[in-house]
């Protein structure tokens, strides 16, 4: 399974999204550190979730770190983060 599929099943199991999109960026950043062959290095993920509502930047941020903790101590390089409360769309 895809790198992206595991980290979108793992979010949406987490935080019950109303919306979730897990984009891999990688080929963004052929050449640039961390990037590899076959890409799965570099994503992108934008979460509105009631489960943010009320939480700070930085906790709604180490939460979803908790969350995919076996792929960022894996091969995932980079991890850009828009993290939302339902409350706020």
């Amino acid at each position: 399974m895809a790198v992206a599929d595991v980290m979108r099943e793992k979010l949406a199991a987490a935080f019950a999204p109303v919306e979730l999109d897990v984009r891999d960026d990688s080929e963004k950043h052929r050449g640039h550190g961390g990037w590899r062959e076959g890409g799965e290095t570099h994503f992108h993920v934008r979460i509105v979730s009631p489960a943010f509502d009320g939480m700070s930047r930085v906790a709604r941020s180490r939460a979803v770190h908790a969350a995919l903790k076996a792929e960022l101590d894996g091969g995932v390089h980079a991890l850009g983060l828009d993290l939302r409360g339902a409350s706020e769309v």
